[in-house]
């Protein structure tokens, strides 16, 4: 008869998925997304520009990778020539029954390459995925461990390959977000800051413009003070001036 210990090594057995099967998982896995990718790279104008401005799509397309439907790990070469054929896709030019909508999707597209179009961007943009799929597994190890702790078998839906990458694309998207919101943030901090810093320096050149105008009048009007001073002076000996005897009398015999 097993013990409560083998019962439950059995179980997590049971539980946790071998290397090489998840390997085998997510091969299978990955080349049915290649194949969708196939497939979604020969989307109709329409469809691309339907699919770039879905609902959700300001918070979808900060994922350059997803606008581009290219795979992180595509070198930029690649990435670079999958953007030159969707920007001429999706261009207002190439769609002129439907130009304002066009030219929404071009700019994301647009947006998506000039954020991967140099080493250092595509570098962050791949950080940012690393990020994600480390989150995910933590998450998962969470879950796992928390069902543990109710006693329940510790079977995850991320344990399904296809889920699993759904769980990363998510979290993908909102690093993403998290950063666009912290650069949003940031610009407007600055922005008030600007606006901040302008204010004390206008108000600093109003004082100092009336304070040169104050002194301007002062010394225009210094000549005029000195003279009317002197002329109250000289004004003052003639009605207050020194004291006058009275002038003697005749006597009278």
């Amino acid at each position: 008869m097993a013990t409560s210990g083998e019962s439950s090594q059995t179980t997590e057995e049971k539980n946790e998925t071998k290397p090489e099967e998840k390997k085998e998982a997510f091969d299978e896995f990955y080349t049915e997304v290649k194949a969708i990718e196939e497939r979604d790279s020969v989307l109709t104008s329409k469809q691309q520009i339907d699919r770039l401005l879905r609902p959700g799509s300001t918070y979808f397309n900060l994922n350059p990778f997803d606008v581009l439907q290219v795979d992180p790990e595509t070198s930029l070469a690649d990435i670079k020539q999958k953007y030159k054929r969707m920007s001429i896709l999706v261009h207002p030019d190439k769609n002129m029954e439907d130009q304002d909508r066009a030219q929404k999707a071009f700019e994301a597209v647009n947006k998506a390459w000039k954020t991967l179009e140099n080493e250092e961007g595509y570098k962050k943009c791949q950080e940012i995925v690393e990020e994600a799929v480390v989150r995910t597994e933590e998450m998962m190890k969470q879950k796992r461990k928390q069902l543990k702790k109710e006693g329940k078998p510790a079977e995850i839906p991320e344990d399904d390959i296809s889920k699993y990458k759904h769980a990363v694309y998510v979290q993908t998207c909102k690093l993403f977000a998290d950063l666009e919101r912290m650069r949003q943030e940031r610009e407007a901090k600055d922005m008030h800051e600007r606006k901040r810093k302008a204010q004390e320096e206008a108000e600093e050149e109003e004082k100092k413009r009336v304070a040169a105008e104050w002194n301007k009048n002062f010394e225009e009007s210094r000549t005029g003070r000195v003279n009317s001073w002197r002329d109250w002076k000289k004004g003052g000996k003639k009605a207050k001036g020194t004291f006058r005897p009275p002038k003697p009398k005749m006597e009278r015999r």
